[in-house]
């Protein structure tokens, strides 16, 4: 799944979360699919580089982020820390000392956390799953939409995802970035400048609003 990375990590270990763990996105919403969970674990292997970090606990812990999202989407992230602790299976490569970290990672990585993650791990976890490529966030903010709000007609989606942009992207925003080798920077520059100019956000709302409604 990880041909630049495997070769720097357990083989047993992947092929066990490839079987049993990755699966598990194909049930979420399109914003938090296999290919989500795929980006935010090149991104944190990627990342793990620049540090002196073990990458198979950055790989378990990136490949079990959002797995909680079977459980409660509100708290999915206590819910990860939940599932991890709980995997017998994880005994196999990882102490339980190991254990409670890639734990604390995954707990660790939303956005709207109250506080800063707990250790590098957590914060290499966060970083990766921001992926703030403006096109995608966009995208998956009217996916999310249509999943969570059905109700909502199409001036809904367009006033709920301005909504969103502010509060989590804008200056002021909750959104914070932990590693300063990570591409976040550049992108969430980029973005605030289109949350500023209402025109290309519209423009890019609409393209991001037919693609969804069309899928």
């Amino acid at each position: 799944m990880f041909p630049n990375f495997e070769v720097l990590m357990d083989k047993t270990l992947v092929e066990y979360i490839e079987k049993s763990v990755i699966p598990m996105y194909d049930r979420f919403d399109a914003g938090h699919g296999r290919e989500h969970v795929t980006a935010v674990v090149t991104e944190a292997l990627r990342l793990a580089g620049f540090y002196d970090v073990d990458r198979d606990m950055i790989y378990a812990a990136a490949a079990y982020h959002d797995t909680g999202l079977s459980v409660d989407r509100k708290t999915h992230h206590l819910e990860s820390g939940k599932i991890i602790r709980e995997d017998r299976e994880l005994r196999r490569w990882f102490t339980h000392e190991q254990i409670e970290v890639i734990a604390q990672a995954a707990e660790d990585h939303r956005a709207s956390s109250d506080h800063e993650p707990r250790s590098i791990y957590g914060k290499i976890i966060a970083e990766a799953d921001r992926q703030i490529i403006p096109e995608s966030i966009i995208l998956r903010t009217v996916q999310y939409g249509f999943k969570h709000y059905p109700e909502l007609d199409k001036e809904g989606h367009w006033e709920r995802t301005c909504q969103h942009m502010a509060e989590k992207y804008d200056v002021g925003g909750y959104l914070k970035l932990w590693i300063p080798e990570s591409r976040n920077a550049d992108g969430l520059t980029r973005l605030r400048d289109i949350i500023h100019d209402k025109n290309r956000l519209r423009t890019m709302f609409e393209a991001a609003y037919n693609e969804t409604v069309g899928s």
